[in-house]
């Protein structure tokens, strides 16, 4: 089995990548940085899950804004 140290997104679900970037910036800051709609209004995790998973754009960015966040803890 190939594993990737360096990547901190190795074994991490979209799931858990969201709820961990809810729990530190919230709702109202997501969809500050990020523009869109399942962030800005009635947001939840499932409505979210379901968008990112069809959108490569937009799971790029929550990708990209979790890894931001790694950096800054």
């Amino acid at each position: 089995m190939d594993t990737q140290p360096n990547n901190p997104l190795h074994g991490k679900t979209l799931e858990t990548i969201l709820n961990e970037l809810v729990d530190y910036y919230g709702w109202e800051q997501m969809g500050y940085y990020i523009n869109i709609n399942s962030f800005q209004h009635e947001p939840s995790v499932k409505s979210s899950l379901k968008f990112l998973r069809k959108t490569p754009w937009a799971r790029k960015k929550v990708e990209d804004l979790y890894l931001e966040m790694l950096e800054r803890k």
